[in-house]
């Protein structure tokens, strides 16, 4: 007989995920996808930072911490190392997408909604990615 391991993984003290041992491929597309945020919000930040408008202080803030709780969700499947060049890919790809460094619209209609999601429920998306790649 063969047991399946289980390994609970707490995020940020709060959130907790679950998942088979055998979810490697699972692992690899939710990183993928918490990259593109990670590099989504890195861009983010930046663009809006260089506006130099102190009304948008808290926006950045918000955006840099997204970012950060991205990357640090990323780092519990992936060794660092290969977190970090997977956001510069994801950064490189989203900036040639984009029309100039400023123009922030086509990568927030992507992503936005679809990265706020996955920060607020991990579990769901690390779950949702099991099942498809099943």
């Amino acid at each position: 007989m063969f047991a399946k391991i289980h390994l609970t993984i707490i995020v940020f003290g709060a959130s907790v995920l679950s998942f088979n041992s055998q979810a490697g491929e699972a692992e690899d597309a939710f990183v993928s996808e918490l990259a593109d945020c990670a590099a989504y919000y890195h861009i983010a930040t930046d663009a809006i930072s260089a506006m130099d408008a102190p009304q948008m202080a808290a926006v950045v803030e918000r955006l840099k911490l997204s970012g950060e709780q991205a990357e640090q969700l990323a780092k519990q499947f992936h060794t660092e190392e290969q977190v970090s060049a997977a956001i510069t890919a994801a950064a490189q790809k989203h900036r040639a997408a984009m029309p100039n460094e400023k123009s922030l619209g086509s990568l927030m209609g992507k992503y936005k909604e679809t990265c706020k999601s996955i920060l607020a429920e991990p579990e769901k998306r690390l779950d949702y990615w099991s099942m498809v790649t099943m």
